[in-house]
């Protein structure tokens, strides 16, 4: 089972954290209806999780998805860390989000995923948050270590049942591959930039699951400056340090060209399917059981 998807962040963060630029825009469209038309080539459906604010503000986005057949999640309300609020914070911002979506689209949002899989052992209360909001189904979970937090010791790496307090979720981890002793990611985001495409693909056959994560400023071909210390901090809410800085801009930029030719490559040859069929084709009776 091999499911694709992708966060829908990239307008709303230019109008918040960027200079609301027409041409960013522009770029952002374009590669949108690229993308579409990839996944109609293909026969394939994805899930979008999207930021709910892109329904306030860009509702024609979040519709052009819908209507061209994918299903739409919800990526928080501002693109904000779950690891970095209160659970007050978090309860809020994801009505907020999971509202947004419904009333842009008219139907119910039983998808999600938090951005940078902020969803960890200290903050594991926001499970029982997105069953509050009438999450179903969660792609949030990075089973190791990572910058932003990572959920090592999760105890799956496969599709799971996570029970914790009165919620119950279905969890759709993302796998990982063991480089050097430890565990990482290949199948999506920067990973899939830094990895060849013959390493992306190996790894995909020989699996029974894999979870794809795709960002449309992961396939735009162009550099990224440094960030200013404010812009850093304003953003990632941590110390702007000239480390941080350079670390985040080789992550952001490394591998950006002909990433787009790998994705449609990765496409063109593997047999794809969005969250919602993938939950339809589980046995859930059969599936592991995680307590938290």
């Amino acid at each position: 089972m091999n499911i694709i998807t992708f966060d829908i962040e990239e307008w709303f963060i230019e109008k918040t954290f960027g200079a609301g630029r027409t041409e960013r825009y522009a770029t952002f469209d374009r590669y949108l209806d690229d993308i579409l038309a990839m996944l109609d080539r293909a026969g394939t459906r994805a899930t979008f999780f999207c930021v709910g604010q892109m329904a306030t503000d860009f509702p024609a986005v979040i519709h052009k998805i819908a209507d061209s057949g994918h299903e739409v999640g919800c990526h928080s309300n501002t693109h904000r860390w779950l690891n970095k609020m209160t659970r007050d914070e978090a309860l809020d911002d994801t009505r907020h989000a999971v509202d947004a979506l419904e009333q842009c689209l008219g139907t119910k949002v039983i998808s999600y995923r938090a951005p940078a899989f902020s969803i960890g052992a200290h903050n594991k209360w926001a499970f029982e948050i997105l069953a509050q909001c009438g999450i179903q189904r969660d792609a949030s979970v990075f089973p190791a270590a990572r910058d932003f937090g990572g959920f090592e010791h999760f105890g799956s790496t496969t599709p799971c049942i996570v029970r914790c307090g009165d919620a119950a979720i279905k969890e759709f981890p993302i796998p990982t591959a063991t480089i050097l002793g430890k565990q990482v990611a290949y199948s999506g985001g920067g990973y899939f930039r830094f990895f060849p495409l013959w390493y992306v693909k190996g790894k995909i056959a020989k699996g029974d699951y894999a979870m794809t994560y795709f960002h449309i400023g992961d396939l735009v071909p162009e550099s990224k400056g440094v960030m200013s210390r404010k812009a850093y901090e304003d953003y990632f809410k941590e110390k702007g340090t000239l480390l941080n800085r350079y670390k985040r801009y080789i992550k952001s930029n490394l591998g950006k060209k002909g990433a787009m030719a790998k994705l449609q490559s990765l496409v063109a040859n593997t047999t794809f399917t969005n969250l919602d069929q993938a939950d339809k084709d589980i046995n859930w009776d059969d599936a592991k059981v995680i307590t938290l």
